[in-house]
């Protein structure tokens, strides 16, 4: 038999298997598609087993549900805190597998009026970082509707907004939590400044009686060589001394002084 013939007779053979490969892969298709169905099933079930066993394994959690489907967790059920549907986010996102996680999760807690809940969250935050030496330097502010807690204003570093944080997220009633501090930039002159400018407000005889609060009423916010004086002060006279001592400081570019008046109504 020649080369010719002999090429022939392979493509005649290929011809004849041709349907029998085909055959093959057709009724093959679904079994692998089911397979891999199958296998994704089994990682998913495995994902939920560990996220429910493991990764949020504490009481603050028992009454969280979670399902798995193509590595999306999805999360549903009820917390105490808002800090605890945050951290139920944070631990299941960690788990190798994940890929994104839809938190459904309600905060149930106690209800409270938005007027009490933002009472007890100034309070919380003043007396927040006493003992810290950064009291007087922060400016936080609060504003909660239908328990949704904006803060805003000025904090002197990320731990005191942080710190704001986590008194909020932790407080029984709140919702949910929007973080729009402004975090001071950092600065030799504006912390010279800041010093300057407390031991100046503080240390006047008409004033020194504000530093027997430790929440330190009023507080002194300086970004680039400019004061803003925030905080509450019992009389007009009060306030308007303390801007002209804030004004006496080497160095300050501008005061602006917002202290509020007790039992004045605030400016807008």
């Amino acid at each position: 038999m020649n080369g010719h013939q002999e090429d022939l007779k392979v493509r005649k053979t290929l011809r004849s298997l041709l349907p029998a490969v085909l055959g093959f892969l057709l009724l093959g298709g679904p079994a692998l598609s089911r397979h891999s169905s199958a296998m994704a099933q089994a990682d998913d079930n495995s994902l939920r087993a560990q996220i429910t066993n493991k990764t949020l394994n504490k009481s603050q959690f028992k009454n969280i549900q979670v399902s798995v489907t193509n590595g999306v967790a999805k999360l549903t059920g009820t917390v105490d805190t808002y800090y605890w549907k945050e951290q139920a986010d944070t631990r299941v996102h960690r788990v190798k597998g994940i890929t994104a996680v839809d938190n459904e999760i309600e905060v149930a807690g106690p209800e409270i009026s938005d007027a009490e809940l933002q009472q007890k969250l100034v309070r919380a935050i003043s007396y927040d970082r006493v003992g810290y030496g950064t009291t007087a330097f922060n400016a936080i502010s609060v504003n909660v509707s239908n328990g949704v807690v904006t803060l805003g204003g000025t904090a002197y570093g990320p731990v005191d907004a942080d710190s704001a944080v986590a008194v909020a997220s932790n407080m029984k009633g709140v919702k949910d939590v929007i973080n729009e501090i402004s975090v001071d930039p950092v600065s030799p002159m504006d912390d010279r400044i800041r010093r300057a400018v407390y031991r100046a407000v503080y240390g006047f005889p008409s004033l020194n009686r504000y530093a027997i609060d430790p929440a330190q009423p009023i507080r002194i916010s300086v970004q680039n060589g400019n004061v803003t004086l925030y905080g509450v002060v019992d009389r007009q006279a009060d306030k308007d001394a303390a801007g002209i001592r804030a004004n006496s400081v080497p160095g300050v570019f501008k005061v602006t002084n917002d202290l509020q008046v007790a039992g004045q109504p605030e400016k807008k």
